[in-house]
């Protein structure tokens, strides 16, 4: 894979939040992973994400590419060498883009399945809707602009809630091969997230009832994020199994 990291332009980011049973969500975690838990819940949700300008570091702007794509995420920790360390699994990501499904877990960490978006930008809503092509998820969530975070019981207010999610820049996914886990690390000097208000959102994988029981799964809160200048850079394969250090 390539070692360069890839620098961006994060056009728009939805951040819509979930709290989730631990015992649900431990379920669905490679060892040795275990939820994060805020206020006892563990932090679940999906990210829809327009990306532009995306190009290696060495490579002008001009050559940078935009697309859309998504990831299912579960807040998560485990045990490093030098304490307890933090990210996000994401058991799926999906994607508008031909080639970033062709890059995904080749060229750069982090396989992606295809998928169609629909998106509309209102004055004071974003509405992203997609449909993956396997036939496997459908989302379709609206999210309108507040001025503070409320309704949240994961996060008492905006700040809790962005530290969080700023803390948790690591996200590690399935790889083919399955004895390791994808690495790829999402840092910026310019992170600010706004609040939001969900309107209306569906997820086939949250409402999945063989996955999430019957009120295991909760629609707690949404964040945006607008212009942000990012870079993602590709982290060590994360062995699964036993003591999950890079390897």
């Amino acid at each position: 894979m390539i070692r360069s990291p890839l620098l961006s332009v994060i056009e728009r980011r939805l951040l819509v939040n979930y709290r989730v049973d631990p015992h649900i969500a431990a379920a669905l975690l490679p060892a040795p992973l275990r939820p994060q838990l805020v206020r006892g819940q563990a932090v679940a949700g999906i990210c829809l994400l327009r990306i532009g300008g995306v190009r290696p570091g060495w490579a002008p702007a001009v050559t940078g590419l935009s697309s859309e794509n998504a990831a299912h995420r579960i807040a998560v920790e485990w045990d490093g060498p030098d304490g307890v360390e933090r990210g996000v699994y994401i058991p799926r990501r999906d994607t508008a883009s031909r080639l970033n499904a062709f890059a995904g877990g080749r060229i750069y960490p982090g396989e992606h399945g295809r998928a169609d978006f629909t998106v509309r930008e209102e004055a004071d809503a974003v509405r992203v809707a997609f449909a993956t092509r396997d036939g496997a998820v459908e989302v379709d969530a609206t999210v309108e602009s507040a001025e503070e975070l409320h309704g949240s019981e994961l996060f008492t207010d905006l700040a809790e809630a962005s530290e969080f999610f700023r803390l948790g820049s690591r996200g590690l996914s399935p790889s083919a091969a399955g004895d390791h886990l994808d690495v790829l690390e999402l840092s910026t000097d310019a992170w600010k997230v706004t609040a939001g208000r969900p309107r209306t959102v569906r997820s086939t994988f949250f409402e999945d009832l063989d996955r999430f029981p019957p009120g295991s799964a909760v629609l707690d809160s949404a964040l945006v994020m607008r212009g942000v200048a990012a870079e993602w850079s590709q982290g060590e394969p994360f062995r699964v199994g036993c003591g999950g250090r890079p390897g």
